[in-house]
């Protein structure tokens, strides 16, 4: 595409988009700012990265409206937007080449149950596994070694790389990814504890149902509810390595970071962001847009939309960063009170004698 291509794109998708330096140059290719050369695209969506305008060698480079690049539009040309990160994001798009998942048809291999629907233009892999009853909708793409197994949906244009596991009843939307080695709808870890000290399992009778376009990162476990649905909202994006316990329920649009335990019926409200290593005690609730950072731990529900998160156990920024600044000054506060101590000491002594 040349520059100007590039332009008349963005333009469609952002209200003004301006172009400064020359337009006719092609680029080939998106690159980082700090390894970019000749004929490739980059961008600053940070002030740090700033410093690089002096020295990068990318044709052009996808900015901030405020980034003042006179200084710098006789060897890079610019593209000014009011958001350079969903700009160069909408850019890849338009390079980036789709993977071979799974070629078209289905594979030789491949086992297919009794009174399986499957859509049209469907892509199914060597020694995939389908149950009985599934419906696979159109379009969709499973790689190879994946499991299905019986009375699973699966959405239009949804997309399993290899060795997903779906066990029984998993209802999944539209649009979907699932990446490998994930596995949704294994039991829920419920067991009753006896007087003898072992434990009965607990039947986990329930399904998960994930909405439409949902992306769920590699070796990531979604539990079967016990009873009812775990359930996944519409456009929720799960990162690797995650745990969600059985009968959450987690709002459209939220974002979970790698490493996160979610336990047992825990809700959490549209748009929340949740940090990595993050730590969520079962039956309580987040409210909407609650954002959490890495490696908290939270013990009780907060119902106050908005509110941002941190710490062990996790409080509200704020009240969170006063106690670490309480904490940081223990050692001088003990300091003190140990010389007011003695003070008091010797005062006493001289009154007595």
């Amino acid at each position: 595409m040349t520059i100007l291509e590039i332009h008349e794109y963005l333009q469609q998708l952002f209200d003004v988009v301006a172009l400064v330096g020359n337009g006719d140059a092609v680029i080939t290719a998106p690159a980082k700012i700090e390894t970019a050369q000749k004929g490739e695209v980059s961008f600053v969506a940070n002030e740090k990265y700033l410093k690089f305008l002096a020295t990068t060698e990318a044709s052009l480079l996808i900015v901030h409206n405020s980034v003042n690049v006179d200084e710098y539009s006789h060897k890079t040309s610019f593209l000014k937007v009011a958001d350079p990160y969903s700009a160069f994001v909408f850019l890849l798009q338009k390079f980036s080449i789709p993977r071979t998942i799974a070629p078209k048809g289905i594979a030789a291999t491949a086992s297919i149950g009794q009174n399986v629907t499957i859509g049209e233009g469907v892509s199914i892999g060597e020694y995939v596994v389908i149950g009985d009853r599934c419906t696979i909708g159109r379009n969709c793409v499973i790689g190879a070694h994946t499991v299905l197994l019986h009375d699973v949906v699966l959405g239009d244009d949804s997309v399993f790389f290899p060795s997903v596991i779906c066990y029984d009843g998993t209802t999944i939307g539209k649009r979907v990814i699932i990446h490998s080695g994930s596995v949704i709808g294994a039991d829920g870890f419920g067991f009753a504890p006896q007087k003898d000290g072992s434990y009965v399992k607990i039947p986990q009778m329930g399904i998960v149902e994930i909405g439409d376009d949902v992306e769920i990162g590699a070796n990531t476990t979604i539990d079967r509810a016990t009873m009812g649905s775990t359930v996944i909202g519409n456009g929720v994006k799960i990162d690797n390595l995650v745990q969600l316990a059985h009968n959450c329920r987690i709002g459209d649009h939220t974002v979970i970071a790698a490493q996160a335990g979610i336990s047992g019926s825990v809700t959490m409200g549209r748009q929340c962001v949740i940090g990595g290593q993050v730590g969520c005690a079962g039956h309580l609730e987040l409210a909407d847009r609650t954002q959490v950072a890495a490696q908290a731990g939270i013990s009780k529900s907060f119902l106050q939309p908005g509110l941002v998160l941190r710490g062990y156990p996790a409080q509200p920024m704020r009240d969170q960063l006063k106690h670490e600044a309480m904490s940081r000054n223990l050692g001088s506060m003990k300091e003190k009170l140990d010389r007011l101590e003695r003070e008091l000491t010797a005062l006493k002594t001289s009154s007595e004698g």
